[in-house]
C-alpha cells in the first residue's frame, strides 16, 4: 500500500474532530426483536482536519502536506489527541501497559496491540504505527532495554526479541502510537474570505486497513 511514514502536523491537527466508527447491521424481525451483526473486526476512525485551522498560514501548510500526499493516493500517520497512548492520557507511558503475549519459549515476534476493556468485555486493537522511541517493554515485570533485549519495528509494531521469552513469561509494552490514514478527499475548497470570517474548510481524514 501507498503510505509515507510521515505525520500530519501535530499543530494542525489538535481540536480535530473524529474517533472510532463502527458498521453495524440491524435486522428488525416480525416478532419485534432485532439481530445485530457487523462485518468489521475493527473499528475504523474518521476525523475533520480543517476544524482546527487557525490562521492562512495553517492552511498554507495543509495544501503543502495535501500536494505532497498527492490528494488520496499515499496515506500519512495522524496523531489522535483523544487516543495516543496505551496508558491513561494523564500518565507517562510505563513498559507494563499492556499485555502484549506469553512466552512459549520459541516465539521471537511479538505485535503490538492496545486493549480497550469495560467490564467483563475487551476489545484488542492491533497497532502498526509506534512513534520511534517511545517504546518500552518488560518481560515478567521487569523493564527490558531496546537494542539490547530487543527491537521495535516502528512501520509494523512488531517487537523482536534477542531470546525468545521463556514459556509463560508475560511480555508487557508501553508506547505512543499513530492512526495510520489517508484524505478521504480529493480536492481542497479554501475561501479566504469565508475562512476569515470564521468558515472553515472540511478536510476529511480516515483510516486505512494496514
Amino acid at each position: 500500500m501507498a503510505f509515507h511514514e510521515v505525520r500530519f502536523p501535530a499543530n494542525l491537527s489538535f481540536g480535530s474532530v473524529g474517533g472510532p466508527e463502527r458498521r453495524t447491521e440491524v435486522v428488525a424481525l416480525t416478532n419485534g426483536f432485532e439481530e445485530r451483526n457487523t462485518p468489521w473486526s475493527q473499528s475504523r476512525r474518521r476525523y475533520d482536519a480543517g476544524v482546527s485551522l487557525r490562521s492562512l498560514d495553517d492552511i498554507q501548510d495543509l495544501i503543502a502536506f495535501f500536494e505532497a500526499r498527492q490528494g488520496q493516493i499515499f496515506g500519512f500517520r495522524w496523531k489522535d489527541w483523544a487516543d495516543f497512548k496505551s496508558g491513561r492520557a494523564s500518565q507517562p507511558v510505563r513498559f507494563d501497559d499492556q499485555l502484549i503475549g506469553t512466552g512459549d519459549g520459541v516465539s521471537r515476534d511479538f505485535q503490538l496491540i492496545r486493549t480497550y476493556a469495560s467490564g467483563a468485555e475487551a476489545h484488542a486493537r492491533l497497532i502498526a504505527k509506534p512513534v520511534a522511541g517511545t517504546v518500552r517493554i518488560g518481560l515478567q515485570g521487569d523493564e527490558l532495554a531496546e537494542g539490547v533485549h530487543f527491537g521495535v519495528e516502528a512501520t509494523t509494531g512488531m517487537v523482536s526479541f534477542v531470546t525468545p521469552p521463556a514459556v509463560g513469561e508475560r511480555v508487557t509494552a508501553g508506547y505512543e502510537f499513530d492512526v495510520p490514514v489517508r484524505f478521504d478527499t480529493d480536492r481542497i475548497l479554501v475561501s479566504v474570505a469565508s475562512f476569515q470570517a470564521g468558515d472553515v474548510p472540511q478536510v476529511p481524514v480516515v483510516e486505512v486497513r494496514l
